[in-house]
């Protein structure tokens, strides 16, 4: 009886396989099309005479000698100093989830363990700071970076950035440790362990999906930001994301625009990668902060 309750007619498993390997087309198309794209000239790949030569590389061939040409990549990351800008992304991204993770443990354990009232009112703070646009904290941060020097530095990005996903950072470890039953960490410090032992030595190893999930979040925050950086960043310490900007606002130049694609696909390769090898991880991070108990 089970067995013919549970099986599906073979017309809606084919709609659901369809409709999936429609989705998975459709949706990796635009990256497919880039990746691919991005081995062609200009001329081909924003060919006016149709879309056949970004696939032959008519123009590509005629130019280079081949239909691939890795001339966008050596323009983008020799030529224009691409390299430069994903130092500064790494430093940037690197620092703000760490300070960010840091904070949001600490501040989150001790809200999820509080029995006092003002830890509410401090998470509807968090939430409300969460809420504001991300200009009012630029603009807000803007006179003591010019006053002390230091706009244009990595520094000042790290610490709006910082701002701006501390509250979320909050939140999200607040829920993972209230799903951490109390007598876990009671337990340890009734063996000897003090509040911050059994804070690091038995509730973040129970706790570390979560705290992998968090920071992959506040990870892709700093990595693909653009408002922040775009106007707290000089020029030279550009991260990747506004560098591809200016390589599209100078689209008039030869090959700039080739140099944006090539930016483009160099960038979302890493977060493909991070997010296939913490797949894991991600899941089992997200199931655990839904989950009370």
């Amino acid at each position: 009886m089970s067995a013919s309750v549970g099986k599906q007619p073979l017309y809606l498993k084919a709609a659901i396989s369809g409709f999936v390997i429609l989705w998975l087309i459709v949706a990796a198309f635009p990256f497919l099309w880039t990746v691919w794209g991005s081995f062609k000239v200009e001329a081909d790949f924003f060919s006016r005479v149709g879309w056949w030569n970004a696939i032959v590389g008519t123009r590509t061939e005629l130019q280079t000698g081949s239909p691939f040409t890795g001339d966008g990549y050596y323009g983008a990351w020799v030529t224009r100093d691409f390299w430069r800008a994903v130092v500064n992304t790494g430093i940037v991204t690197i620092s703000v989830t760490a300070i960010s993770l840091v904070l949001g443990t600490l501040g989150g354990y001790a809200l999820a363990r509080s029995g006092h009232k003002y830890a509410f009112w401090i998470l509807i703070a968090a939430l409300v700071f969460r809420a504001m646009p991300h200009i009012t904290l630029v603009s807000g941060y803007l006179l003591p970076f010019f006053e002390l020097n230091i706009w244009g530095h990595l520094a000042t990005s790290i610490i709006v950035l910082v701002a701006i996903n501390q509250p979320f950072t909050l939140w999200m470890l607040h829920s993972f440790f209230l799903s951490i039953p109390k007598d876990l960490d009671e337990s340890a410090m009734v063996d000897g362990c003090t509040r911050f032992q059994a804070f690091r030595l038995v509730v973040i190893p129970v706790m570390w999906p979560g705290v992998i999930t968090t920071g992959l979040f506040s990870f892709l925050l700093a990595y693909n930001d653009f408002a922040v950086t775009s106007m707290l960043l000089s020029q030279d310490n550009q991260t990747m994301v506004p560098k591809i900007s200016s390589f599209l606002g100078s689209i008039q130049e030869q090959g700039n625009v080739m140099y944006a694609v090539a930016a483009v696909v160099s960038a979302t390769v890493p977060l493909f990668i991070l997010v296939l090898f913490f797949q894991r991880q991600i899941v089992s991070g997200l199931t655990a902060g839904a989950v009370k108990g």
